[in-house]
């Protein structure tokens, strides 16, 4: 018989790349956490790792454990879903992760609702790109992820994930105010209009970039970006201020009239979808069940406030 722990920090490292990354997410020392892999070699009775370079990676025997181990946990958080169930209340902690817009215009309203039903859960939310949060829900850092998909970008579906549509959130073309209205030209001229014209984008790397980009390339042109950020409320202000040019998407409004000249994007390209993403087995657990009701219902609260 394997020892589980074991077999979870070798999965651990799989995930997380290093014998150092492993530790620190897991508050080990490095020693530790080697230590405790060549325990776990000596009950394989082969090896499960071996160097490159100053690293280590996993041979093929280390790849079919960790397999194995994929199927144990799921069937683990499996039946702690099924102990929640049994329960009158919900208690323990839910961990969220979620990118920026969402945590403005739906987290705060769904945490409300849960506190409501469910007060002795705890719900801890950290505010993490979906790039970075979705390897981190892999290697169970998080319990639901908030994340987003844009037109033509669709995000990696590993078996290990599963994924819950939340809403779909239009995209347009936020003008600044010295580039003109562009009245009367049709969503590709419009772009095409601010060829010349400076934009600010999320960074590069991010899907959202690459979809302005491709955007814009496909109107005929390159863009001209000049600010970087993840924050799309500095997305706003630069385009209220007449700095730049932007992509914007329904929720950054968080509800309030357009402080921007606004107008449609391509067909095809006006709408991301944002979705709700756990760990397969784990939707099942009521805990999760009830965030994801009441992030439904903050999204039904935000298109009908009365």
């Amino acid at each position: 018989m394997f020892d589980l722990h074991r077999l979870r920090l070798l999965r651990e490292l799989k995930h997380r790349g290093t014998l150092a990354a492993v530790a620190a997410a897991l508050s080990y020392a490095p020693s530790s956490v080697s230590q405790q892999l060549s325990l776990l070699e000596s009950e394989v009775g082969v090896p499960l790792l071996e160097p490159v370079g100053r690293r280590v990676r996993l041979t093929e025997q280390a790849e079919i454990l960790v397999a194995h181990t994929e199927a144990v946990l799921e069937r683990l958080e499996r039946a702690e879903a099924d102990i929640a169930a049994s329960l009158s209340d919900l208690t323990g902690t839910l961990r969220i992760a979620s990118f920026q817009t969402a945590a403005l215009a739906l987290v705060p309203t769904a945490l409300g609702l849960l506190r409501e039903r469910h007060p002795h859960l705890r719900v801890h939310v950290t505010h993490m790109e979906p790039e970075k949060a979705l390897p981190a829900l892999h290697a169970r850092d998080f319990d639901l992820v908030l994340a987003e998909e844009y037109p033509g970008n669709p995000n990696p579906r590993p078996a290990e994930l599963e994924q819950e549509d939340l809403l779909d959130d239009p995209l347009q073309l936020a003008l600044p105010t010295p580039a003109g209205t562009a009245d009367g030209k049709g969503p590709t001229a419009a772009l095409r209009s601010l060829a010349d014209h400076p934009w600010v984008m999320e960074p590069e790397g991010t899907a959202a970039r690459h979809w302005a980009v491709t955007l814009c390339r496909n109107a005929g042109f390159e863009p001209d970006v000049r600010f970087e950020t993840t924050d799309l409320l500095l997305h706003l202000r630069l385009v209220e201020q007449g700095h730049a040019a932007a992509l914007l998407p329904g929720l950054v409004g968080t509800g309030q009239s357009p402080t921007v000249t606004l107008r449609p994007l391509p067909r095809g390209q006006r709408v991301r979808r944002i979705l709700t993403v756990v760990r397969r087995g784990r939707g099942r657990h009521p805990a999760v069940r009830a965030c994801r009701k009441a992030l439904r219902r903050a999204v039904g609260l935000r298109s009908d406030p009365a």
